[in-house]
């Protein structure tokens, strides 16, 4: 087994010194290479914190998390941007797009922050724009593209930097059904044949119905996982 995530009694809690509200409570979470795994719940359940912790855009109050062994609570802010950049993949439910530039640029971008040259960004977004679909909108702004083609050049721009796992937080809310399911098909593709690990966090059921291993939270805590037993650590208190 390859584990991508390994997250160790994380907790976050609201007001602590008045009336703590616990948006995620004591949960261990332990996710390997290739899943595509969603994480429901009802809304106030912690899903979208855990999300965000796991992809260092928040951190815990308490507990720690491992992304490929690195200890993510415990970097700086620098560090934890340019581990961000390196590792973890985000596709917004809002798209997130920069209107001023066009789809390609918005899938450079990013790797101008890596400093790729010119060169091997031109290849990524050969080949990223050849996966999603859109080889002729390279250069169309988002305002003339679908919501189910933004979401898609998201999609890209999350991979161009070939991080380890993307985070997907309510990917297909804004998109009709027949965008929701090309979105899900372009990125099942990508699991299934790129071994690329998603990790969503969902009301939607043509997502659920997708996921490999359906992760519930109530009130913060994992309720019930569908994962394998021997990728459930016993100390997690999951039900199975």
């Amino acid at each position: 087994m390859n584990t991508v995530i390994d997250a160790h009694n994380i907790s976050k809690v609201y007001n602590p010194k008045t009336i703590p509200v616990y948006a995620v409570n004591n949960v261990h979470l332990h996710l390997e290479r290739g899943e595509f795994t969603a994480l429901v719940g009802p809304s106030g359940s912690g899903k979208t914190t855990l999300l965000n912790m796991i992809g260092g855009l928040d951190k815990p109050d308490e507990g720690n998390i491992f992304i490929n062994g690195v200890d993510i609570t415990k970097l700086s802010a620098n560090e934890l941007i340019e581990f961000r950049l390196n590792n973890i993949g985000f596709v917004f439910q809002s798209f997130n797009l920069i209107p001023v530039l066009t789809a390609k640029e918005n899938v450079e971008f990013i790797m101008q922050l890596q400093k790729l040259n010119k060169d091997e960004r031109k290849k990524r977004v050969e080949i990223l724009f050849k996966e999603i679909g859109l080889e002729d909108k390279l250069n169309v702004r988002p305002s003339k593209l679908s919501g189910g083609q933004q979401q898609r050049v998201a999609v890209a721009r999350a991979l161009a930097p070939k991080p380890q796992f993307i985070l997907a937080d309510e990917p297909t809310a804004n998109l009709d059904s027949v965008s929701a399911g090309n979105l899900l098909d372009m990125m099942t593709k990508l699991n299934k044949e790129e071994n690329m690990t998603f990790v969503f966090s969902t009301h939607d059921q043509r997502v659920i119905d997708r996921a490999r291993r359906v992760i519930t939270l109530e009130d913060g805590k994992i309720v019930a996982d569908t994962a394998p037993a021997a990728i459930v650590h016993d100390k997690a208190g999951i039900k199975n």
